[in-house]
């Protein structure tokens, strides 16, 4: 079982250069689901493994993409099952087809790299859960996971189990194994909003199996406006993430500055991008001794309009949502990342380097000490909020936003 890590939000590398192009291609495909690869996972047997998933938006066709980031050695699947779940770890009668990849039920995939199947028609609905298996014919030493998944996944179930409708003899696990996105493609134009954070993206102090993250209660806010309810969410949050800097305990994950096209510009129909990272780049101060994990505000300015920029390269809007308070918590905190977050605050106020800011910390802080998480929004640990505090982050997101052209 991974453990769990509960911080915060950014990525590395200032010498990273805007990229000249266009926004992913408008083809009506959109992502539905994501989950961004964070770290080296442990080796697994040959074995069945079944993840579950909940989209945001519905289409009429469905395609996965499943990613060897820090694998080792090639990827070997024997066979790769979509279906819609029935709960646990079963899947729908009627509703299971078999993935191809360039025509073939088994793919290879180089590590570092990552693989896309073969279109499947499958009727997908709006928020619906659906059930990928995976089969592993001779295992991996080291697998490319997600480690905060706040989802159970079956795993270790003996042989070929990919088209079984049930996995009694299986395991359960809370990260995600080598699944990264589900897309689907409708009959309109693709709109993708991808979304760009650390834990509190990736739903830390929600409950598991909830689906009660953020981004989800935002995909549910969608869903009411029949004008939005066809655009996806991509959500790209990594618990221990930065923007300055790559991983390094308790940090994870590629720099956002290094992830930024995988995880959000390369999405298919991405439109709009809302950054919500910097917290785990000033409370690294606290925890991180090494002089190159240190980093100032205007270096984290510098980082985020390096990101912006990119952005608008690919013809991509971008938003910035501020840094929640995190008074009380254990290690984090101190009087000086305080002045740090109020100052990197009012620059993503005041800055004018996004095309629009979410103002999360004036709607989740405590208005009677604005530096600490209000108590009806706090998770227990004052740094990550309930899904009260989710759902309050949610409707800040102005859709006219997403109205706009």
């Amino acid at each position: 079982m991974i453990q769990r890590v509960l911080t915060g939000l950014l990525l590395s590398s200032l010498l990273a250069v805007a990229v000249p192009g266009h926004a992913a291609p408008d083809d009506g495909w959109r992502t539905s689901w994501s989950s961004a690869p964070d770290s080296a996972g442990p080796a697994l047997p040959a074995q069945t493994l079944r993840q579950v998933v909940r989209t945001s938006a519905g289409g009429g066709r469905v395609r996965v993409r499943l990613s060897n980031l820090f694998g080792t050695t090639p990827l070997t699947l024997g066979a790769a099952h979509v279906g819609v779940s029935a709960g646990g770890a079963h899947v729908q009668p009627g509703s299971d087809h078999t993935l191809t990849f360039g025509g073939r039920a088994a793919v290879t995939i180089a590590p570092g790299a990552s693989a896309v199947s073969d279109p499947v028609d499958l009727a997908v609905g709006a928020r619906q859960v659906l059930a990928v298996s995976l089969y592993l014919p001779s295992g991996v030493p080291v697998s490319t996971i997600h480690g905060a998944a706040l989802q159970t996944a079956w795993v270790n179930a003996p042989g070929d189990a990919t088209a079984a409708a049930d996995l009694p003899s299986a395991a359960t696990d809370d990260s995600r194994y080598f699944l990264s996105d589900v897309e689907v493609q409708g009959t309109d134009a693709a709109r993708t909003l991808a979304i760009v954070g650390d834990s509190i993206a990736d739903g830390i102090g929600s409950g598991d199996d909830h689906d009660a993250r953020w981004p989800d209660a935002l995909a549910a806010r969608l869903q009411a406006d029949p004008a939005l309810a066809a655009t996806g969410i991509a959500n790209g949050g990594i618990a221990g993430n930065r923007v300055l800097n790559d991983a390094s305990t308790p940090f994870v994950g590629p720099s956002v500055l290094a992830r930024f096209d995988r995880d959000a510009l390369d999405k298919p129909g991405v439109r709009w991008v809302l950054l919500h990272e910097g917290i785990n780049d000033i409370t690294a101060a606290q925890l991180l001794s090494a002089p190159g994990q240190q980093v100032t505000v205007e270096q984290i300015e510098a980082g985020m309009r390096t990101l912006a920029a990119r952005a608008r390269a690919r013809g991509v809007r971008i938003w910035a949502g501020t840094l929640l308070p995190f008074a009380g918590t254990k290690h984090f905190y101190s009087e000086a990342a305080e002045r740090q977050r109020q100052a990197l605050n009012a620059w993503i106020r005041a800055a004018g380097a996004f095309d629009a800011v979410v103002d999360f910390d004036a709607a989740l802080r405590d208005p009677a000490n604005p530096s600490r998480l209000n108590p009806a929004y706090d998770s227990g640990d004052h740094l990550h909020p309930n899904e009260t505090g989710y759902r309050m982050m949610a409707q800040q997101v102005d859709l006219r936003l997403l109205h706009a052209k």
